[in-house]
């Protein structure tokens, strides 16, 4: 299946590499407390995705071949990446545009959902996962999302204030070294 892709859609195969180059510049170039929640709601949403994969144990479709199983039921991609569109969204509606970004950075979802809906489909084109596996991560991302935006928002356990007040660094690879297991 690799050699005969479209180029759109080896490019979306490979997203995943796109998206970590993004946020780790967004993170780096804001070293924003806020931006750093948001990374670390990620990495956590990643993470719930694979343990569910892991205790579902539903094989990926059968074009889908590697030498060693895996398991596809959540998609963590469907869910990772809506969990970033869904996130990015409630952002741009609600809370004020970090200073570091530009003042059109309120219109990243306009570039945003359409993207994510193209990946979250092309899992499906490339073989790597059924339609169900792609709306149960899906769901899971918009779940964590709402979830992990509403923490932010309201504060919950002072969240904000222990974030802003930290070290970004120190609190990033802390976050990162608790959730990036594989």
């Amino acid at each position: 299946m690799g050699a005969a892709l479209p180029l759109w859609l080896k490019f979306l195969d490979e997203t995943s590499k796109v998206v970590t180059v993004l946020t780790a510049a967004a993170l780096l170039y804001t070293r924003s407390a806020g931006v750093a929640f948001f990374v670390t709601g990620a990495l956590l949403c990643s993470k719930i995705a694979k343990v569910i994969k892991k205790a579902i144990r539903q094989e990926r479709p059968s074009q889908f071949s590697r030498r060693q199983v895996s398991y596809g039921m959540p998609s963590a991609h469907a869910s990772t990446c809506t969990f970033f569109a869904v996130y990015i969204t409630f952002a741009c509606l609600e809370l004020p545009i970090h200073s570091a970004f530009p003042r059109f950075a309120m219109f990243a979802p306009v570039v945003v959902l359409p993207w994510t809906c193209m990946i979250v489909m092309s899992r499906v084109r490339l073989g790597h996962h059924t339609w169900p596996q792609i709306a149960a991560g899906t769901l899971l991302g918009v779940c964590c999302a709402s979830l992990w935006f509403k923490l932010w928002v309201d504060d919950v356990g002072g969240i904000m204030t222990i974030l802003s007040s930290a070290n970004v660094e120190f609190t990033v690879v802390s976050l990162i070294s608790l959730f990036w297991v594989n």
